[in-house]
């Protein structure tokens, strides 16, 4: 089958070359019913820019890379969904990397860059130090994401853990709470969100005059539900007493549900549980799960903001934006009554 021209598509529009163009980059100065008149030849004749044409006619291929550490994870799978809505509604095509966390992988995101196929790369790094990024990102439009580097030239969007998890904590000590669990910590852990969300757990127990025991900080094999279930059993399995649990992820909360049920623990009577990711897998546990909600669509929109400024010629200092949070409230730990 022959390939299917600019030509074509401004012959079944009735319009020139120049309007299916202006259509193709979305600039914004095309009248939204001629818009509309071109999107449906498009879509009727199948036509894709040729990306080699457009990149010797402006400089760019229209694509972006989007990099996360696990794309089946639920939080990262939601968020590149958010990602590459909002990238198609800007005009642009998201090419999506699986980093796993490896190093090797991590360097390559923003090493095998200079090959050109994209304009710019949104990347949450695990392993790369904010030094080894510095090094490899001079001139490559790119936006952070997440809580692990931060050099000084380049863009960053997250949410404010500490205060996330210190209003997740302060939830569950309104409610009466007063033996709160940590789900958990693990050793050799690298993502550098643990770290803070306990930071948050620590600051809300100390400012309700509590003291911080080292028991209530639960420790797990790794970051999965199963762990999570590991861990709440082996707590309780030596009497440790508690009567909630916040949640470094939904995962971990997920697992913990599953453990107290076993136990023959009410929940939210007896332990009440908070998660952390507010994903969809939230919405179907029982009982459903309250969890911290980050704003992933003001995540995505943030970063591809910076991400089009970068790419359009941005060169300064790097900006740090903090995107909002909530607390998502369902039946694990319900709202207070007034």
């Amino acid at each position: 089958m022959a390939r299917v021209r600019l030509i074509d598509v401004a012959e079944l529009a009735g319009v020139s070359m120049k309007t299916v163009s202006n259509v193709v980059h979305n600039y914004p100065h095309v009248a939204p019913a001629l818009r509309q008149k071109v999107q449906s030849a498009i879509n009727e004749l199948g036509y894709r820019p040729n990306l080699t044409a457009r990149r010797l006619a402006t400089g760019k291929t229209g694509m972006i890379a989007l990099a996360m550490p696990e794309i089946d994870h639920p939080y990262f799978s939601e968020l590149s969904r958010h990602i590459a809505e909002e990238a198609t509604r800007r005009g642009y095509r998201v090419l999506i990397e699986q980093t796993l966390s490896d190093p090797v992988a991590e360097r390559a995101v923003l090493r095998d860059r200079e090959a050109g196929l994209v304009d710019g790369v949104i990347f949450h790094p695990v392993r790369m130090g904010t030094l080894d990024i510095a090094k490899l990102a001079p001139g490559t439009p790119l936006v952070l994401l997440g809580e692990a580097a931060m050099p000084v030239m380049t863009d960053h969007v997250m949410i404010d853990n500490v205060a996330a998890a210190l209003g997740g904590t302060r939830h569950l000590l309104n409610s009466g709470r007063r033996r709160i669990a940590f789900l958990a910590v693990m050793d050799g852990d690298i993502t550098g969100s643990t770290n803070q969300r306990l930071l948050g757990y620590q600051q809300a127990l100390i400012e309700a005059g509590l003291p911080l025991r080292p028991d209530l900080v639960l420790t797990a094999r790794d970051f999965t539900a199963e762990a999570g279930v590991a861990a709440i059993e082996a707590a309780l399995e030596r009497g440790l007493h508690f009567d909630g649990v916040v949640c470094r992820d939904d995962k971990f909360a997920i697992g913990a549900l599953k453990a107290l049920q076993a136990a023959g623990k009410s929940v939210p009577e007896d332990v009440a549980v908070v998660g952390w990711d507010d994903t969809l897998l939230a919405r179907y546990t029982s009982p459903a799960l309250t969890s911290v909600a980050p704003d992933k669509l003001a995540i995505a929109t943030e970063a591809l903001t910076l991400l089009e400024e970068r790419i359009g010629g941005y060169e300064g200092v790097g900006r740090h934006r903090i995107v909002g949070h909530s607390l998502a409230m369902r039946g694990s730990a319900p709202r207070l009554r007034e």
